[in-house]
Parts: structure tokens; sequence; C-alpha cells
């Protein structure tokens, strides 16, 4: 390859790259230029979503635990009175407390996680915010 050649290809390489490496502007941020942002986190939705699985966790766990008792002592009472669908009554109770409990466990996780989610989004927004403005001070000196 002649060195005309490689230069042509190097320069070619940095055109694709420069084209493909856009970074976007952060509001606010002075000096800052280029469009819009595209990864927008609302705080408000984030808290709203885990204050919405928080309360349905609650009536869940009141309300889906409503038949428990009564369906146990129906499953004893078939089973001692021989009828083979006790048996199978006390399997529909287990299983129906299991799903409850993976359902319990997947609302707390969500609101934990949201909750997790929105403090640390804010920290990284304000840690993101200060390196850019930092970096806009110094850009304002090379001018």
């Amino acid at each position: 390859m002649a060195w005309n050649e490689w230069e042509q290809v190097k320069a070619e390489a940095a055109q694709r790259q420069s084209a493909q490496m856009q970074l976007n502007r952060a509001d606010g941020v002075p000096g800052a230029s280029g469009g819009t942002a595209d990864l927008v986190v609302n705080q408000d939705d984030l808290g709203a979503v885990g204050h919405e699985a928080y309360l349905l966790r609650g009536r869940l766990s009141r309300d889906g635990d409503h038949a428990r008792p009564a369906t146990f002592d129906a499953a004893i009472a078939l089973t001692n009175g021989s009828f083979t669908s006790g048996s199978e009554l006390l399997k529909v109770h287990d299983r129906w407390n299991s799903q409850l409990r993976t359902l319990l466990d997947a609302c707390a996780r969500i609101s934990d996680h949201l909750d997790y989610s929105k403090s640390v989004h804010a920290a990284d927004d304000a840690d993101i915010g200060g390196n850019l403005l930092s970096v806009s001070k110094i850009s304002e000196y090379f001018k």
C-alpha cells in the first residue's frame, strides 16, 4: 500500500468515526452543544410506579390471604372425610400461598428497586452535570 493510499484510508475512517460519535447536549450546561437528550429519567414517574407497587403489595397481602383459612379448613375437613378432593384442595391452597408470596416479593422488589433507581439517577445526574460543567469551563480557555 502506497503512502497516499494509507493517508486516504485514515481520512475516510476518521470521517466515518466522527459521523458516528456525536454527543448530545446536557440541558442547563453552559457552553455545551449538540442535539437533544436521548435518555430521560423522570424521577416523578419512577416514584409514582414505585408507590403504586408499594400500595399493590399492601392490598395483596391483605386481600390475597382472605380465603386462605377457609380453604385450609375445607381441605382438612374433606381429607378427614375421606374425600380425594381434600388433598387436591390442599394442593391448590399451597400453590396459591406460594404464588401469592412470589407476587408480594415481586411488588416489594419493584418498589425498592425504583426507589433505589430514583436516588441513584439523581446522584448520577448531579455528578454528570458537575463533570460537564467543569469540561465546559476548561473549553473556554481553548477558544
